[in-house]
């Protein structure tokens, strides 16, 4: 019997046996992770290239960055770095592809009719721009639905719950419910929004708890790559963060995960293929 968690992306079947990864392509000069950073054409296409190359099976494009306490940027300046990506990517690699990070209708809109990017990663939940949901449903390709509080700017001034995991499980019911309303077909991802309105402690109880989330029958994202949740523990860096990243890749893989959202991709798939082993019993 064929598993619920099915996605196709540019004629390219997905199970999850064995789980995938999504690198990160950063358009943005702000990205907390320094050495993601893509200013130059140069770059991009080294950056994606090496991904392909390791085993990336999707390319995550983001101009905006979502880090705690980030710069506003204006739509203008997010469409004209995202654009200014997409066309390179897209001349360059014709067949992996793309996720759009973005909380913008309009740049989602912009990535998808010009670019006919595959997937639209908001971390928003659409809660940011009115318009995004009902964008989402008009465009009708599969969508990352995450679960975050308030905005970039003050997400981490709002980390108060009832009861954190029960919150995000309602979160979701009512988000795909509100989606499917409004005609939404294609398929839904869930990213319970590791590090957006979440304390250290949430965080860590989130990635124990994750399980629980496969009662949605849906894709499950996870995104902790060399994030704060990380490196504040070990009391390092985001660039000293690789080791304790493949801790928690492993942790969330044998809770779950089907998609790794990553930096680094060659680790994640090593990661990936371990895992797969240890469930191996002959």
């Amino acid at each position: 019997m064929k598993s619920i968690k099915n996605i196709v992306l540019r004629e390219n079947f997905f199970d999850f046996c064995p789980p995938i990864v999504m690198a990160i392509i950063n358009i943005t000069p702000d990205s907390f992770f320094s050495e993601s950073r893509c200013s130059e054409e140069k770059t991009i296409i080294e950056r994606a290239e090496k991904a392909i190359n390791e085993g990336a099976k999707i390319l995550d494009i983001g101009g905006y960055s979502t880090r705690p306490n980030a710069d506003f940027v204006s739509e203008e300046e997010e469409i004209r770095r995202v654009c200014w990506a997409l066309e390179i990517i897209r001349k360059n690699f014709q067949e992996i592809p793309i996720s759009i990070d973005t909380f913008s209708a309009k740049v989602a809109e912009i990535a998808v009719n010009q670019y006919d990017v595959d997937m639209i990663n908001d971390i928003s939940g659409g809660m940011f721009d009115e318009n995004m949901l009902l964008t989402v449903a008009k465009i009708n390709r599969p969508y990352v639905l995450t679960h975050t509080k308030g905005t970039p700017q003050n997400m981490q001034q709002m980390t108060d719950y009832e009861d954190l995991t029960a919150d995000i499980l309602k979160y979701f019911s009512e988000k795909t419910e509100e989606l499917r309303n409004l005609g939404f077909t294609s398929d839904i991802i869930l990213d319970v929004g590791f590090g957006f309105a979440k304390t250290t402690e949430q965080n860590y109880q989130l990635m124990r708890e994750l399980s629980v989330f496969e009662c949605f029958n849906a894709p499950i994202l996870v995104g902790v790559s060399r994030k704060s949740m990380i490196y504040n523990v070990l009391g390092t860096t985001p660039q000293n963060a690789l080791n304790g990243t493949t801790a928690l890749h492993t942790v969330a893989l044998l809770n779950g995960a089907n998609i790794l959202r990553t930096h680094d991709v060659k680790e994640a798939i090593e990661t990936v293929k371990i895992i797969e082993k240890l469930k191996t019993k002959n």
